[in-house]
């Protein structure tokens, strides 16, 4: 599959108006995490099968040379917007129109309309409610985990719906338990540490019928489903990575 990687340069692509019907979107992702998360979306990209074949995407790791400093949720809003901004300029003088789809399922706009996604965890930050915020004004699309990313992995070995209590390491710890997790390190591996378990393995997420993407997605909407707080810092646990795979990725799968 088609993927690109770094930075946060928009460059216009060839053929205007008129190619504007076959041209991929191009979807521009911050992650906080600057190894599992690109690590993550770099495998399913290659691996995965398109919604639609005749739809296809570029995805740009915007920051991926930033500091952890500038890896704040909000920072990252900010940073996207303004990415947003200059993606859609691009877009329009292609001769693109935005794009929407509305209730009822029908679609208006041009469906390859550039989006910019940013993927971040609960952890302990303080200003999740206010980045949220900002991405919903400001039409940035959230990758959200609480209590972080390795929640998402961990459903694509297990059903899990109880608390961590906002511990991270406890999530982190309960993926690195799971049967076979430490053979994907290596033949003979049998245990692995938090930061060695950063790296993510193809084995951990892929398999050949799809069933772990799909297992996962199916937890992941359930565990949603119980949260009825407005306040992002109550749902634990939660993730929506798989709006980022289906709606900005154009995944069917993986």
């Amino acid at each position: 599959m088609a993927r690109s990687r770094g930075g946060d340069r928009i460059t216009p692509k060839k053929g205007g108006a008129r190619g504007r019907a076959t041209r991929d979107r191009q979807v521009y992702i911050y992650t906080e995490g600057e190894v599992t998360e690109p690590e993550y979306i770099d495998i399913i990209v290659r691996k995965g099968v398109w919604g639609r074949p005749d739809r296809k995407v570029q995805h740009h790791i915007s920051n991926e040379n930033a500091e952890s400093k500038y890896r704040k949720p909000y920072r990252m809003v900010q940073e996207a917007v303004r990415t947003r901004i200059k993606a859609e300029r691009e877009a329009r003088s292609a001769g693109l129109r935005p794009y929407e789809v509305l209730p009822d399922g029908t679609e208006e706009g041009d469906w390859n309309w550039p989006q910019v996604w940013v993927v971040f965890d609960r952890d302990d930050h303080l200003s999740i409610p206010e980045a949220m915020s900002l991405a919903d004004d400001e039409g940035i699309h959230v990758a959200y985990s609480h209590p972080c990313f390795e929640l998402w992995r961990l459903l694509h070995y297990t059903n899990y719906t109880s608390t961590f209590g906002g511990v991270c390491g406890d999530a982190n710890s309960r993926l690195r338990s799971r049967p076979g997790f430490a053979a994907t390190y290596g033949p003979g591996v049998q245990r692995v540490s938090e930061q060695e378990s950063k790296h993510l393995r193809e084995d951990q997420v892929l398999s050949e019928d799809g069933h772990r993407y799909e297992s996962a997605r199916k937890y992941a909407k359930k565990i949603n489903e119980y949260h009825s707080s407005r306040n992002p810092n109550a749902w634990d646990p939660y993730t929506n990575v798989w709006c980022l795979v289906e709606q900005g990725l154009l995944l069917g799968g993986y």
